[in-house]
């Protein structure tokens, strides 16, 4: 895989925070299974020496991600984040038609390590995300979602909750485009394989709102990755 130049990924640029449009399958920081691997925060350590990812997004998740270029800034966005001050805005793409107008999901996860996490009202942490329908197509639904909270996997699992389980997330059931989904008399060749439209599940992290050390407002919005693009192109020219 070809690694983008950190530079190249800054969406926003001040004395105190870097905004990054983050690719997918490149971890926001170092990963048990792959210590030496390549991923945002090593990227940023380069760029700025002291360097602090203030939030994840899951490897396959792209879109903006904050950067702290100094400890003051780690903790003034560490606190915006714990008292849930930080507006986030994701889109994806999920199987199905769902009408969602602001439907409010509050359901507790309980995260037992090793990337499981499961809805356990009794010993999960407290969970909220706000959902809306942005455009329909026949067979597939874009949303909006709005997490309160930030815990693991929480749009993955919530929408799974919802039987709207994003495109390409086989953890919670979500099954990937192929082009021959949609696209009438869509022919293979003999001895080929169809590959998915998209080779990760279709979450991206579109726009993000926090304070900066002056008390200001700092949006910021990613545009889409290529093949999330792409995927929105192809089921709007077969699938509306």
């Amino acid at each position: 895989m070809k690694y983008p130049a950190f530079k190249d990924l800054i969406l926003f640029e001040n004395d105190d925070y870097i905004v990054v449009n983050k690719p997918p399958f490149i971890a926001s920081l170092d990963e048990r299974s792959a210590p030496g691997k390549i991923n945002i925060l090593r990227m940023a350590k380069q760029y700025a020496d002291d360097a602090q990812v203030c939030h994840r997004l899951d490897k396959e998740t792209s879109g903006a991600i904050v950067i702290a270029k100094h400890p003051e800034a780690y903790r003034s966005l560490s606190m915006q984040f714990e008292r849930r001050k930080v507006n986030k805005i994701y889109h994806a793409v999920v199987d199905g038609q769902f009408q969602f107008d602001n439907l409010f999901v509050d359901l507790p996860i309980l995260n037992d390590g090793n990337k499981n996490v499961t809805i356990d009202r009794q010993e999960g942490k407290r969970a909220e995300t706000y959902f809306n329908s942005l455009k329909y197509y026949k067979h597939y639904t874009l949303v909006e979602c709005k997490p309160v909270t930030g815990r693991m996997h929480q749009i993955r699992i919530h929408l799974a909750t919802q039987r709207a389980a994003i495109c390409g997330d086989a953890m919670y059931r979500g099954k990937p485009v192929f082009l021959s989904n949609i696209k009438k008399g869509y022919r293979l060749a003999k001895d080929e394989e169809e590959q998915p439209i998209m080779k990760r599940f279709a979450l991206h992290a579109k726009q993000i709102t926090f304070k900066g050390l002056d008390g200001q407002d700092i949006t910021v919005e990613a545009a889409y990755p290529k093949d999330f693009a792409t995927l929105l192109k192809l089921l709007d020219k077969f699938d509306a």
